[in-house]
């Protein structure tokens, strides 16, 4: 059996009591959401995991690690899949624990590589059982889109990955929180990292949450119904403390296929309040904008990494009619006004 000291990373933190079994790596083909305890074998972009704890947990070759099997849509990191058979190595494919195999990689990590791994064990429960970690003891609340929601939804999302919209609905946190306002904060979709929901909460969300709190490693390729009740499941959880906003971030671009999907889906978007829109330059302002207008969608305002740089913003603000919000728009108190006084209806 496995005696080192095994490294546990975030997505494995409810894992606490286990088993090892090693034979099953000879025949079983990784789920998604399987624990598994990994030898490092080579060190590549990732040199840490995110601990149980949120920590840093440096990682070198020959630590052993616990982690869960998983998916990742990054356009500037990695694409990564559950594997379909089993391999010899397997991939880090975030931080926060998702491992797979690695299938593309953003040009600028060519050099570094992947942190790769080998499957040494799986654990188990008492029973002999694989523990998933999706949705591992946790209640499961079915999506319904006419359920009661005593608090408003405003949805932050973005032209693409890094165009601003964890920092947009941090500010916007705050702004509301200013305000009097109660806030909480919901990452639907994303891969397992706990960086944006810790960014929020400081910022002043009462409650900052993510998927990883169902277990789920990562939600790319995950089928839009268990996104839906994700949705519902974390929205029951932060109306304990009673917010009058809920602020919900999806990951990635308009153009990712969860992330259209969800825009596409009129029961989804019946229970949103207002949309705030990030974009990284100006073309996507401008075109991002005229998408989600052509699928019946009106962002309150524009506003994310293309608001930092002047000339991008007077790019924008010269052709379209939408307000731009600056940071400092974001984080006052006046965001009130403009969730509720700028906002046009969302058509869903």
């Amino acid at each position: 059996m496995i005696t080192e000291r095994i490294k546990k990373a975030i997505i494995c933190r409810d894992v606490n009591d286990f088993l090892l079994n090693e034979d099953l790596v000879n025949y079983r083909v990784p789920r998604f959401g399987d624990v598994g305890v990994f030898r490092v074998l080579e060190i590549g972009k990732h040199n840490a995991i995110q601990g149980e704890t949120g920590n840093n947990s440096y990682i070198f070759p020959g630590d052993t690690i616990m982690a869960a099997f998983g998916t990742r849509y990054a356009t500037n990191q990695f694409e990564g899949y559950c594997p379909d058979k089993i391999e010899d190595e397997y991939q880090i494919l975030g931080k926060g624990g998702a491992i797979g195999v690695l299938k593309s990689m953003h040009y600028k990590l060519l050099n570094a590589g992947s942190t790769n791994l080998k499957l040494l064990s799986y654990a188990t429960d008492i029973g002999g059982n694989v523990i998933n970690t999706v949705f591992r003891d946790k209640e499961r609340i079915p999506f319904n889109p006419n359920r009661p929601r005593p608090y408003k939804v405003v949805l932050s999302i973005g032209s693409s990955m890094d165009s601003g919209k964890t920092t947009s609905a941090a500010y916007m946190a705050r702004g509301l929180s200013l305000s009097g306002q109660k806030v909480a904060y919901v990452k639907l979709t994303g891969t397992v990292y706990s960086r944006d929901r810790s960014f929020v909460r400081d910022c002043g969300a009462e409650i900052s949450i993510d998927f990883s709190a169902l277990g789920y490693p990562a939600t790319y390729m995950v089928p839009i119904p268990e996104i839906l009740d994700i949705y519902d499941t974390l929205l029951n959880r932060v109306a304990v403390c009673n917010p009058d906003y809920v602020i919900v971030e999806i990951a990635d671009g308009l153009l990712q296929q969860e992330t259209l999907a969800l825009l596409k889906h009129h029961a989804f978007m019946s229970t949103v309040h207002s949309i705030l829109f990030s974009a990284g330059d100006s073309m996507g302002a401008i075109s991002g904008l005229q998408f989600l207008n052509d699928l019946g969608h009106y962002p309150f305002a524009l506003t994310g990494l293309f608001t930092a740089a002047p000339l991008l913003a007077k790019e924008v603000s010269e052709n379209v009619t939408s307000p731009i919000l600056f940071l400092n728009d974001l984080s006052s108190e006046g965001i009130v006004n403009w969730i509720e006084g700028s906002r046009q209806k969302i058509i869903a």
